[in-house]
């Protein structure tokens, strides 16, 4: 073995799967954000920008994790 290997995977990342991953993990993160000008509650019991935003939120994480970890596969 040489000593430049790691002894991982020397398959560079998919940056469209990369940045598909963060906006998901932000995307996750704006459904919390307060927002006053709405009518009804979210799930949650307060008025945010997102009315689905425990459930919303929850598939934007798994979409973004399973795009985080399939980055390197394609």
């Amino acid at each position: 073995m040489s000593a430049d290997s790691t002894g991982t995977d020397s398959k560079k990342a998919n940056p469209l799967l990369s940045v598909l991953a963060v906006l998901c993990f932000l995307g996750a993160i704006i459904t919390f954000v307060p927002y006053k000008n709405i009518d009804d509650a979210c799930m949650l019991g307060y008025k945010a920008l997102c009315a689905f935003t425990p459930v919303s939120s929850l598939v934007l994480i798994v979409a973004g994790a399973a795009f985080w970890m399939f980055r390197k596969k394609f």
